[in-house]
């Protein structure tokens, strides 16, 4: 990977609980540490003065620059100026909350296709909404229970009018319209066990529209929703309001932009409820693809890329004029390491990670897994050289 092939001119990290942030300007911006100047114009917006022109970071109210410190970047100098930021902060930002926790009883829902918003259940009314065991259940029940596993080889299903919700996906109650919005197809898997290897099937369900695979099916009677997959509207006038959701396929950066808040609130909400913080990304098979250590969830980050968008044409650091001024929103992320699972150099981590019992499972469609291990990636990829790895594991944020 090149140094600067994809790395951010400008990089703001801001840590709302410590109170403090770094600050990353690339040295084809600024040769000089001096010719850099930090100051808050007003409450809230942070000024970055350089030679080549102004950025402007918009932050969140109530957080506001108090003092800027220089610090040379570890290793070689040559890559840019590190700076070091004090802040004041007078109101840390709430965190969103996935459709896992926005789901009510007794109001109406419309579950849409997210890819081409095309209605895939429409007015679903709970009269349960209920969370299923944490993954890792069954290896517990020993310690509840003094008798063999009562609950073995038995799968909570929800009846009519239920919504159970897992960690990553909703299970429902088939109806009668499932059969005009949906497409299902048999799929061969072998899973593995800890004591053989099994052959199964695994029944998919796909929109009909776009035959984006949204979930599975339980039983004939019962289907799974994975929440990168489906959008869910509430019914507010009477009428679920599907106007403003175009029917065809969003752009790829869209699709990206949601699979990353998704994924990034129900992290945070995994690890405020559960004390959890290192998950397994699955495959529905069982095949952990990616290993995600939650490090930080009060990050605010802001960056300016090497290649901005101008309108209609992409624009590069060469073409930035002098005095020239560029704005962002600084916006709440989430702080994460990683491994791949197919990185076969950490084989050793890998396996200590499949035998620790703390680690979460988080299973996942195949193709959101890789969307989510490209997302990792280029986010590294952005990152300042000194900041993309720690030890092991390579290190990425997940904007919300």
């Amino acid at each position: 990977m090149e140094e600067t092939a994809q790395q951010d001119l400008v990089f703001l990290e801001l840590r709302q609980k410590l109170q403090s942030g770094i600050l990353f300007v690339r040295s084809d911006v600024v040769r000089d540490d001096a010719d850099v100047k930090v100051e808050s114009k007003q409450d809230s917006i942070l000024s970055i003065q350089t030679p080549d022109g102004t950025y402007q970071v918009n932050l969140t109210p109530g957080v506001r620059l108090v003092e800027t410190t220089c610090q040379k970047s570890p290793g070689n100098n040559e890559r840019g100026s590190h700076f070091r930021l004090r802040l004041k902060v007078e109101e840390t930002s709430e965190f969103p909350c996935s459709v896992i926790g926005q789901l009510r009883v007794s109001v109406t829902y419309s579950f849409l296709c997210q890819s081409c918003g095309s209605v895939v259940l429409q007015d679903k009314t709970f009269g349960r909404v209920l969370p299923l065991p944490n993954g890792n259940w069954n290896a517990l029940v020993d310690d509840w229970c003094c008798h063999p596993d009562p609950f073995a080889n038995r799968k909570l299903l929800p009846r009519d009018g239920d919504c159970l919700l897992g960690d990553t996906f909703l299970l429902l109650a088939r109806d009668g319209s499932c059969e005009q919005t949906l497409v299902r197809e048999e799929n061969s898997l072998q899973k593995a066990s800890a004591e053989q290897k099994r052959s199964s099937k695994l029944v998919t369900v796909s929109c009909r529209s776009c035959s984006v695979v949204l979930g599975e099916e339980v039983t004939a009677e019962v289907l799974k929703f994975y929440i990168t997959e489906i959008l869910v509207k509430p019914r507010d006038d009477g009428e679920c309001d599907l106007t403003q959701l175009s029917l065809v396929s969003k752009p790829n950066s869209e699709r990206q932009r949601f699979l990353e808040q998704t994924l990034a609130s129900r992290l945070v909400e995994l690890s405020s409820a559960q004390s959890i913080f290192r998950f397994s990304i699955q495959t529905p098979d069982g095949k952990a693809v990616i290993l995600l250590w939650l490090l930080n969830t009060d990050a605010l980050v802001a960056s300016f890329p090497a290649i901005a968008v101008r309108g209609d044409s992409f624009i590069s650091a060469n073409d930035v004029h002098p005095g020239e001024h560029q704005s962002c929103q600084a916006v709440q992320a989430v702080k994460v390491l990683y491994i791949l699972c197919s990185d076969s150099k950490l084989k050793d981590v890998v396996d200590g990670w499949e035998k620790d019992i703390s680690v979460h499972p988080l299973p996942l469609p195949q193709s959101s897994c890789e969307e989510l291990q490209q997302l990792l990636m280029s986010s590294t990829s952005r990152l300042p050289a000194f900041l993309r790895c720690m030890n092991s594991y390579q290190v990425a944020y997940m904007r919300m």
